[in-house]
């Protein structure tokens, strides 16, 4: 993970940052015998009912829109639980302040986004990553777009 803030990219954000604002982050092994148990442990500690696996590539069909929604700035009235397997991505996340706080995730690294956190996320220039998603509810999470000021 590298974090730092999009108008002073030379300014690093640490973990106690990330903290103050209410998200959370972790690194986790990759290897599924390994990361199984503290993933369970996770789950029932915060209430996970569900999860799935999603895998984004620049070969899947209708990549572009799918980008596109992503990148638009959202909150969701759940966590947004990313733990990331293989590839990279990088979230952009709302400060107390309104300021824009870039997160680089790579393999082992698990974002909590909490609720009603505004955020958006990208594709780094790898053009793939692979992560589990944790789920509060089996309907998994609603985007709720920002309106403009």
């Amino acid at each position: 993970m590298r974090a730092y803030f999009l108008d002073k990219p030379t300014q690093a954000i640490g973990t106690d940052k990330l903290s103050a604002e209410g998200i959370h982050y972790q690194q986790l092994p990759t290897d599924e015998l390994t990361y199984r148990a503290p993933l369970s442990a996770l789950c029932e500690a915060r209430g996970y009912v569900s999860q799935d696996q999603v895998h984004l590539h620049s070969g899947m069909p209708n990549l572009e829109p799918l980008l596109e929604k992503f990148f638009t700035e959202h909150l969701h009235t759940d966590e947004e639980i990313r733990f990331v397997l293989k590839g990279e991505g990088i979230f952009d996340l709302r400060d107390a302040d309104d300021r824009w706080m870039r997160v680089h995730v790579v393999p082992g690294d698990l974002l909590i986004v909490p609720a009603q956190k505004y955020h958006r996320f990208a594709l780094s220039d790898t053009m793939t990553i692979t992560c589990k998603r944790l789920f509060q509810n089996q309907d998994g999470w609603a985007a709720i777009n920002r309106q403009a000021k």
